[in-house]
């Protein structure tokens, strides 16, 4: 095993006797005795498991900060919390700031164990996903005959080669990150590091933190997004989403080629080519007051146009066949026809572009319907439905393929019957079901049938 347990306890003997179990369960540790120590551990390196005291030296809730702090810097990091002084409002507390679990003091060894067991395979499992998810996103390919698309695949030939800032405009879902991507990899920098920052998921606070790093008291360093790329390349996504103020300090970079880090007084330099895109029109934005015509202009060297998909239907077709042979590779099940002149496929208006159809075939896959008229069905209820394709449109590869297709099934049943006024007799017959088969499927799936 080489996961890595921080362990952050004042207590120098409850310190050593959850240090000796998680060493003799064959895990590496790290030890903290106060706040100012596991803060500079953190920073330094993250463990793949965290196991916290709620109570340190600098205040009642030194754990609870430090949990917010390492989910600000990875969500999927399990933190366990331990208390002397537990009651229910500091376990609710703690779960909901994102706590794995919450354990009172005296502890259960073997209960202790199993905790770190589970969180050890639960981070294991999404990190393999989410590298999965990478190495299969970065495998896609950019897909159409359509003018637009030609016109694309053919500008990304040309922009790679170069070392020109670009500007990628399309709506949401369209496969601008995926653009990005291409360029990056078919650049002379694809050896070297890609970074994304989400101008729209950041904290408004921590946009300079997460940008151009920190210098602490303690003398650690926590780089920023610059320094992480590098030598290769950064995508802001939405780069429309940030801050006036900030958007004049990135405009300081690319002018002056260089910046100084939080709390840091000397100059730092990179080699870092930018690509930016957006959903929003930029030009407006300038026109209104929310983006800086200086920084448009920058990083604007080279812009890329994606069309939504609904002004695009020729490329429809060739998606579908697509996506149904990558979906079934990756899910090693037979490859499912759909029929490329479905009436609800080409007339919808796909606000959610290429994702939201990848959605819906992957949906398709993993609901993995035996006929036509099954898959017909699926197709109509997921387009004419909008509030359940949001609810399912998340990335399925997130999670393994039987908690997908439960979870899908679930969903799908769940309206089927709402549609029906829990007739189970029609229901069956829409799904494609025995009646006495829906029954236990439903009890399956913790689904009450109702009246």
């Amino acid at each position: 095993m080489n996961s890595e347990i921080l362990i952050v306890d004042d207590n120098a003997d409850i310190r050593n006797i959850i240090n000796e179990l998680i060493l003799d369960a064959g895990y590496k540790t790290r030890l903290a005795a106060n706040y100012n120590q596991a803060l500079s551990e953190i920073d330094k390196k993250l463990p793949d498991v965290a196991i916290l005291d709620v109570k340190l030296d600098k205040g009642d809730n030194d754990g609870i900060e430090l949990l917010s702090h390492i989910k600000s810097k990875n969500k999927d990091i399990p933190v366990i919390i331990i208390s002397g002084h537990a009651n229910i409002e500091m376990a609710v507390k703690s779960l909901h700031n994102g706590a794995f679990e919450f354990i009172e003091k005296p502890f259960d060894r073997e209960r202790l164990l199993n905790f770190i067991k589970r969180a050890v395979e639960n981070y294991n499992l999404k990190k393999e996903n989410k590298e999965y998810e990478i190495k299969l996103f970065s495998s896609y390919d950019i897909i159409g005959n359509s003018k637009n698309i030609t016109n694309i695949k053919d500008q990304i030939k040309k922009i790679s080669i170069t070392e020109s800032r670009v500007f990628i405009n399309g709506p949401s879902g369209s496969g601008k990150e995926l653009i990005a991507r291409k360029i990056h990899k078919n650049s002379k920098r694809n050896k070297n590091p890609l970074i994304i920052l989400n101008g729209a998921l950041l904290d408004s606070n921590k946009y300079e933190l997460e940008l151009f790093g920190e210098e602490k008291e303690n003398g650690s360093i926590s780089y920023g997004a610059l320094e992480k790329a590098d030598g290769g390349t950064l995508l802001v996504d939405q780069v429309s989403e940030i801050p006036l103020d900030i958007q004049s300090k990135i405009l300081r970079v690319l002018t002056d080629q260089k910046f100084k880090r939080v709390n840091g007084s000397s100059d730092v330099t990179v080699d870092v080519r930018l690509i930016c895109s957006s959903s929003k029109d930029l030009k407006k934005e300038i026109e209104i007051g929310n983006f800086r015509e200086d920084l448009f202009h920058r990083i604007n060297v080279f812009e890329i146009n994606i069309e939504p998909l609904s002004q695009r239907i020729s490329d429809i077709p060739l998606l579908i066949n697509y996506f149904s042979k990558k979906i079934s590779e990756n899910y090693n099940i037979k490859q499912f026809n759909i029929d490329e002149d479905n009436s609800y496929i080409l007339n919808h208006n796909w606000q959610g572009n290429v994702r939201e159809l990848r959605n819906l075939i992957e949906r398709i896959a993993i609901l993995q319907p035996d006929s036509k008229d099954k898959i017909s069905n699926i197709i109509k209820e997921s387009l004419k439905n909008n509030n359940f394709d949001d609810q399912i449109a998340e990335n399925s590869l997130s999670v393994p393929l039987k908690e997908a297709r439960e979870k899908f099934e679930k969903e799908y049943l769940t309206i089927q019957l709402k549609k029906f006024n829990g007739n189970i007799s029609k229901t069956a017959s829409f799904v494609g079901m025995e009646r006495s088969a829906l029954h236990r499927k439903l009890k399956g799936l913790g689904i009450k049938e109702f009246n």
